[in-house]
């Protein structure tokens, strides 16, 4: 049997919210700044890898571990 670990995934469901407000409130300014595209390159890397981190911690704390 496997303890799941809830913490962790709470963790990790906050960092998937943060990682897409940060996405879309970065769209909504991108329109002001002089090379949308490269701003917008930059902001999707980085909350691409916020959401695959979270997305691990999701899958490792519904896993859990041997109890």
């Amino acid at each position: 049997m496997r303890k799941k670990n809830l913490r962790i995934v709470i963790v990790g469901v906050v960092l998937f919210t943060i990682a897409l407000a940060f996405f879309f409130f970065m769209l909504s300014i991108a329109s002001k700044s002089s090379d949308p595209a490269a701003l917008m390159r930059t902001v999707g890397t980085v909350a691409g890898v916020v959401g695959g981190l979270s997305a691990v911690l999701i899958v490792l704390g519904l896993v859990g571990k041997r109890v």
